[in-house]
């Protein structure tokens, strides 16, 4: 019995050894087989692939007006990024060159830092660039020529070829991977291509080039041209300021960013998030795989209150005006410097039109903005000035209105009262009215809605007289003069109030004879187009405000709207803008009623300022002219609403050098004819109809 165990015992442990034995022998065969067979396949496996996680370019958002029209969109194109790769220098120039090479024969636009121009053996240091900062980093004498640092470079960078356009090319990407984030892990972008012809050449020299990756990418697109340029804005390369302060943020130097406009403001909602994938590289540096770790998402899109074809309308009227002012449509030549026409709806505060004159194309910047547009941009002109919200003007006689309510409702005068113009005024400098500076006399005895209609001096010099100084600047920043309006748009600019805190702010003294000037709108009074529309739509409103805004609404990727509350935060964020509280004043209907009169006779009463405008008109409108000395010339400047009766919408229209209201009032009634769809014959004015309409205060 004992010895039937013990053979049992042999055989299981002779299986057991034999299964070991067989186990053994197959792990040695494997190990052989990866380690001595395909050992060299796996290695040369492993130092010649490269997997990088990289980031996916998100959709930036649309920008669109109230009904839906497209201003901004994004057109998907190419975009070429550099990973670095195990190559030598000679290689890499080899990149460098073949990459420029195909890029300028195809005439693309790359991103270009090298601060050197080099022309038929001619060097030059090209202007904008910190040239001290920058010969630092690259080790260069501060004090070297053009000529010296391009061959410093040269050597630098261990190129080897004689002809100069050549090494410039090199340069060119060079320069652009020392400023930029060229790493194994982090492309350097290098341009968005235009032409498809360029991807097809540049993927047949693809052994060429190592590091090379072609990817889709979306640019930005600009449908409109220059229309509603100054409110929409437009994108270009990130600036080193800009940069400083995003980078934490995840922003790459070579970023597309909104520099000004609704991009500016919203660029954080519109610009979107990355995404990120992995892309497999071969021994040559050419992709060979790409596996989506996260999805990018879409920028939020922007709709604008704005109505393009009104915005149309806006800007060929003001056009056509200036156009007629220069060829001495208006009896003689006019030379306009600038101007500005704002639209805005009285009871929501929307902005319907808002335009800035002269203006620019966005579409300028995609790509990189040439140098004639860069030079014909930066003119004194200013055509990147956004006028109706940056620049502030004297609002001359159309001040006219704040001095009216606040002298009806601080009690300081009724309808019944009648004051006698004689021309010239007994008190400090003993200034005239404008009517007896032409023809030696006064307007006689007008109450205040025959003050306003003849834009007399006389009669607001005698109530800022009982008023006093800081009263009358009390009404105006309640009207909405001097304080920013919290518009959606960076860059708005504060206007300027004068009182007796102005003078003290500038070490002067308010006089006597500055308080007269101030009352007739001249002093320190400068305000933005949009401030004025304020003041407009808050004086036919009877005293209560409402906020200018040019943004509708805010549409997430997702579908989801943001609360006003929440678009409030960022743009109160981005353009630092704090509301200004104020005490609520009363403004009785009948004193409201009062100044509203005198701005209809303006416009509809014959010897008006602006009735040989309007006399034919379908409707009823509410206006005043003005005429603001600025410096060495005169601007015209107009306010009016419409319907009188029920108003809907304000209009401002300030042209520089424009001389007189009343032209300016042409753009007015235009931009009320399209507005209430009016079938309107253009009128002709009979220029010699009213004297006073020659030289309109």
């Amino acid at each position: 019995m004992a010895k039937k165990k013990r053979v049992n015992v042999n055989i299981r442990f002779n299986l057991l050894s034999l299964i070991a034995y067989l186990a053994g022998a197959v792990l040695l065969i494997t190990l052989f087989r990866l380690q001595v067979i395909e050992g060299l396949d796996y290695r040369e496996k492993s130092n010649t692939r490269l997997a990088k996680e990289v980031t996916i370019e998100p959709t930036r958002g649309n920008i669109l007006d109230r009904t839906g029209n497209v201003y901004a969109t994004t057109d998907m194109r190419y975009k070429l990024e550099l990973y670095k790769t195990n190559i030598s220098d000679e290689e890499l120039n080899k990149t460098a060159l073949t990459i420029i090479d195909v890029l300028e024969k195809r005439g693309e636009t790359y991103n270009s830092t090298l601060p050197i121009d080099v022309n038929q053996m001619k060097y030059r240091f090209l202007e904008g660039e910190d040239l001290q900062k920058w010969k630092k980093k690259n080790k260069i004498p501060l004090e070297a020529s053009a000529e010296e640092a391009f061959n410093i470079l040269k050597k630098n960078y261990k190129i080897q070829d004689d002809n100069n356009d050549n090494v410039r090319k090199i340069l060119e990407i060079r320069d652009l991977i020392d400023r930029g984030e060229y790493s194994e892990n982090n492309a350097l972008k290098l341009c968005d291509v235009k032409n498809k012809d360029t991807i097809i050449e540049l993927e047949e020299k693809s052994s060429k080039i190592s590091g090379l990756n072609i990817v889709s990418n979306p640019i930005r697109k600009y449908l409109k041209g220059t229309e509603a340029s100054h409110v929409v804005g437009y994108t270009s390369r990130i600036n080193e300021n800009d940069y400083n302060k995003n980078k934490e943020k995840g922003y790459k130097n070579t970023d597309i960013i909104g520099q000004t406009g609704i991009e500016r403001t919203f660029e954080k909602l519109l610009k979107g998030e990355r995404g990120k994938k992995l892309v497999e590289f071969n021994v040559n540096g050419s992709v060979t795989g790409e596996t989506t770790l996260k999805e990018a998402t879409g920028g939020a899109n922007i709709v604008l209150t704005i109505d393009s074809k009104l915005q149309e309308v806006t800007e060929n009227a003001l056009k056509k005006v200036i156009l007629k002012m220069k060829n001495g449509g208006f009896g003689k030549k006019y030379d306009p410097k600038g101007a500005s026409t704002v639209v805005m709806n009285v009871k929501t505060g929307e902005i319907l039109a808002m335009a800035s004159y002269p203006d620019f194309d966005p579409s300028s910047f995609v790509g990189g903005i040439s140098s004639e547009d860069w030079k014909k941009y930066n003119t004194s002109l200013k055509p990147l000035l956004n006028r109706s919200i940056q620049e502030i003007y004297p609002p001359a006689s159309t001040f006219k209105m704040v001095t009216s309510i606040a002298s009806l409702n601080e009690g300081k005068t009724n309808t019944s009262e009648y004051i006698n113009d004689r021309g010239e005024y007994p008190r400090a400098h003993r200034p005239k009215c404008w009517i007896y500076s032409l023809y030696g006399h006064g307007h006689g005895r007008l109450n205040i809605i025959g003050a306003l209609k003849n834009s007399c001096n006389y009669f607001f010099y005698e109530m800022g007289e009982r008023l006093g100084i800081d009263k009358i600047a009390e009404y105006a920043r309640y009207l909405g003069l001097g304080p920013k309006t919290g518009i959606e748009l960076a860059g708005e600019s504060e206007g300027v109030v004068a009182s007796n805190e102005t003078a003290k702010k500038r070490g002067e003294q308010f006089t006597e004879g500055g308080l007269l000037s101030a009352a007739i709108g001249q002093s320190y009074n400068s305000f933005t187009p949009l401030q004025m529309a304020k003041y407009i739509s808050t004086l036919v409103n009877g005293g209560i405000s409402v906020k200018p805004t040019i943004v509708k609404s805010v549409v997430n990727s997702n579908g989801t709207r943001m609360s006003k509350e929440e678009i409030e935060k960022v743009v109160n964020l981005v353009t630092g803008y704090k509301e200004e509280k104020q005490e609520k004043k009363e403004f009785k209907q009948e004193d409201v009623n009062t100044v509203l009169e005198g701005m209809r006779s303006v416009t509809g009463d014959r010897g008006g300022t602006a009735y040989s405008v309007f006399k034919d008109f379908k409707i009823e409108v509410g206006g005043k002219t003005g005429s603001a000395e600025a410096g060495s010339y005169t601007n015209g400047v107009f306010v009016g609403f419409a319907p009188f009766k029920n108003p809907e919408i304000a209009i401002v229209t300030i042209i520089e050098n424009g001389e007189v209201g009343f032209h300016t009032a042409e753009v007015v009634r235009d931009i009320m004819i399209e507005y209430f769809g009016m079938n309107v014959t253009h009128i002709r004015e009979n220029m010699t109809t009213t004297k006073e309409g020659e030289y309109i205060i």
